[in-house]
């Protein structure tokens, strides 16, 4: 019956005029799809006047959404028959809590068992005639985070059916579960604060290199992101069929995408500005424009939607009022593997040392032999290129469009200004702390007076430190 149960209930059940045979119509590719209900076996195409839908009633539904509930109790997953549990919490009328009782006595897994023993703390309470037995109920769904023992501790709290000493039981259990929604809330809010600290990481990582080794404000930093969006899309669209595989193509193509964009402008316009960073700012603004100029010519103005694979859908359930999205979780994983990847670099190649080199002091590194004009267009194609990747990482949360770059290249500024300038781990704590601040910001004064306000602290911290949390010391400080 499950089958016939849940077409049922998703309002896919037809029958057929001739012979009343029960049917499944779906929506598919190429039209409808028809198939035995119980096989799922395919069934020749159908006219609308040889068939007909069995309509669903709300009443119907709740009756349905029961009785598969039921049948799941004996499925052998766990998951399933806990999920079904907690589906029959918002009905538990004698029937039942008599399956539920049938069904606890073979429970093996410890997880089930719980669910259940909280189905059965919740009828005895509604139903036990002693006040012992209801304080006893009480106690078993004090440490519970389900919205029905909530619901129903509130109800019975301002309750005149029960004695003094279980409303107040009731009540306290209440204060005692609302405290531990606000930890996970917390936690939840932390972990945005973190997901969003994460992409401005990736968004400025790139820029707090170029900027601190070139002393480059590059204003087209936001349309290297972009770019790197825009080839997520294009990798989808060649390969419409291998959705899932198409990120890690498209983290490599994006980076050599916007690296080489990269380099082409450093050598056909900045390294023609150096010690001139008015003009560097205007250029670097305008190249911005033609490039999104150009994606609005080849690609519309219109937004684009990047697909996720499904193993970045949905989300880890820790509890039933926190989950953990996993495209944010992946991003966050992916954002630190990034900036250590990249510390690497710094740390233990050639180009690194070149980089430091030439950041701490361009013409003693010079008459070193080291080619600073070479350092300068690898180092502006390697930010570039990050800022590609972060373009990938952004395609996963937001739609990608011309403009997608600007929203971030402000942030990045300030993530690099408030960490210091040319220093890696300065960005990680300034893109962290910003994000994490936003978020808790957010609900009391608004997104946009949210960002005011970090504006605001900005300005008067390097009113204070000018050089930010993490200057440069000795010759890199010049």
């Amino acid at each position: 019956m499950l089958p016939l149960f849940r077409t049922m209930l998703d309002g896919n059940l037809y029958f057929i005029k001739a012979n009343r045979q029960v049917i499944s119509v779906t929506k598919a590719e190429s039209g409808k799809a028809f198939a035995n209900v119980f096989t799922g076996e395919p069934l020749p195409e159908f006219t609308k006047k040889q068939i007909k839908k069995i309509r669903v009633n709300n009443r119907l539904r709740g009756y349905l959404r029961d009785a598969i509930a039921r049948i799941q109790l004996s499925s052998s997953d766990p998951a399933a028959r806990e999920k079904a549990v907690r589906n029959l919490l918002s009905d538990l009328d004698p029937s039942t809590i008599e399956a539920i009782q049938s069904a606890r006595v073979n429970e093996s897994n410890t997880a089930v068992q719980e669910m259940m023993d909280l189905a059965l703390a919740m009828h005895k309470l509604t139903n036990a005639a002693l006040a012992v037995d209801q304080l006893e109920a009480i106690e078993a769904l004090s440490g519970s985070l389900e919205s029905e023992v909530r619901n129903l501790l509130a109800r019975v709290s301002e309750s005149e059916n029960y004695e003094p000493a279980v409303n107040k039981a009731a009540a306290s259990a209440l204060v005692k579960i609302q405290d531990k929604v606000e930890f996970y809330a917390f936690i939840d809010q932390l972990f945005f604060g973190l997901s969003l600290g994460s992409v401005l990481l990736l968004a400025a990582i790139g820029l707090a290199i170029t900027f601190g080794v070139m002393g480059v404000i590059n204003m087209a930093h936001g349309e290297m992101i972009m770019l790197g969006a825009y080839t997520t899309y294009v990798v989808q669209l060649m390969l419409p069929n291998h959705i899932e595989y198409s990120l890690w193509l498209a983290i490599p193509l994006a980076f050599i995408v916007s690296g080489l964009m990269g380099v082409l402008i450093e050598r056909g316009v900045i390294r023609f500005l150096h010690g001139r960073p008015l003009e560097t700012l205007l250029a670097t603004f305008g190249i911005s424009l033609i490039l999104q100029q150009l994606v609005r010519t080849i690609f519309s103005p219109l937004n684009r939607q990047v697909a996720s694979p499904e193993w970045m859908s949905g989300s880890i359930e820790i509890n039933p009022v926190l989950s953990l999205t996993l495209n944010r979780l992946y991003i966050l994983a992916f954002a630190l593997l990034v900036f250590f990847l990249l510390q690497l670099i710094l740390k233990k190649t050639s180009l690194g040392l070149n980089v430091r080199a030439v950041s701490q002091n361009r013409n003693m590194a010079r008459a070193m032999g080291v080619r600073s004009d070479w350092v300068d267009a690898m180092t502006f194609g390697l930010g570039s290129g990050i800022a590609g990747i972060a373009g990938v990482a952004l395609s996963q949360l937001t739609n990608v469009g011309p403009n997608l770059g600007q929203a971030y290249i402000i942030d990045s500024f300030m993530v690099v200004v408030f960490g210091g300038v040319g220093n890696l781990l300065g960005t990680l704590v300034a893109a962290f702390s910003l994000g994490i601040a936003n978020k808790f910001l957010e609900p009391v004064t608004g997104a946009v007076l949210a960002s005011i306000l970090v504006l605001v602290f900005i300005i008067l911290f390097i009113q204070k430190r000018p050089k930010g949390l993490f200057p440069q010391k000795g010759r890199a400080a010049e």
